[in-house]
């Protein structure tokens, strides 16, 4: 792709607002309304009103006990937990985690579809190596890239979830590296935010584009 910037040999993008166009509303009380009558059939009984702030509380605690700067926690292993101190029955805590985690997804849903402009991007890009390092929640995140046609045209997928910390922990840029099997100068990172996917990959000697800019350096912009 001559003319358009140093040449690179690996692509890696961030996922929600650079792949897929998300809206999610975790503050709305419906949220938690939707899933505490989703969790009365599978023996758990809790008011959405203690259910959202426990759900806030517990994520807290979790992420503080990870030590990290920038902590990730498993979504899936504080709603086990909460099922677990409320079932009324017996059930499967661990297999429950995970299912609650997806309904809450879905329950705070409200937009999800892939960002047409950089599945273009994905287009030019497809000769090289690619990969996805994304602040997500593998339990749900992996089925929503799976859903929109996008996890298996990567190379790879990383969820900070994977790892215990977000970015723009260089760790997980580094992680990323390593899978491509790459040095940074020859990397290119796409992503929304200029913190976690433009100054925190160029720290680490990447190139990084925001993604509106490499929307229009590679000609996809009005598409």
């Amino acid at each position: 792709m001559p003319g358009r910037g140093p040449p690179v040999e690996g692509v890696l993008f961030d996922c929600y607002g650079t792949l897929i166009d998300i809206l999610a509303d975790e503050r709305d009380i419906e949220t938690y309304r939707c899933l505490s009558r989703w969790l009365i059939y599978q023996g758990v009984r809790i008011m959405p009103e203690a259910l959202k702030e426990l759900y806030a509380v517990r994520v807290r605690e979790a992420a503080d006990r990870t030590g990290e700067r920038h902590p990730e926690v498993r979504v899936e292993e504080v709603f086990a937990g909460i099922c677990a101190e409320h079932a009324v029955w017996k059930i499967d805590s661990e297999r429950l985690g995970v299912e609650a985690a997806r309904a809450f997804r879905a329950a705070s849903l409200r937009r999800l579809g892939v960002i047409e402009k950089s599945r273009r991007l994905l287009d030019i890009f497809g000769t090289k190596k690619t990969g996805v390092v994304s602040n997500g929640q593998r339990v749900f995140s992996e089925r929503e890239m799976r859903a929109l046609g996008l996890y298996d045209r990567l190379g790879f997928v990383i969820f900070s979830s994977d790892l215990g910390y977000q970015k723009p922990d260089p760790r997980i840029y580094t992680a990323a590296l390593g899978r491509m099997g790459l040095s940074a100068p020859d990397v290119l990172f796409i992503g929304d935010n200029s913190e976690n996917d433009v100054f925190a990959p160029q720290r680490l000697g990447m190139q990084a584009l925001h993604v509106e800019e490499a929307w229009k350096r590679y000609g996809v912009w009005g598409r």
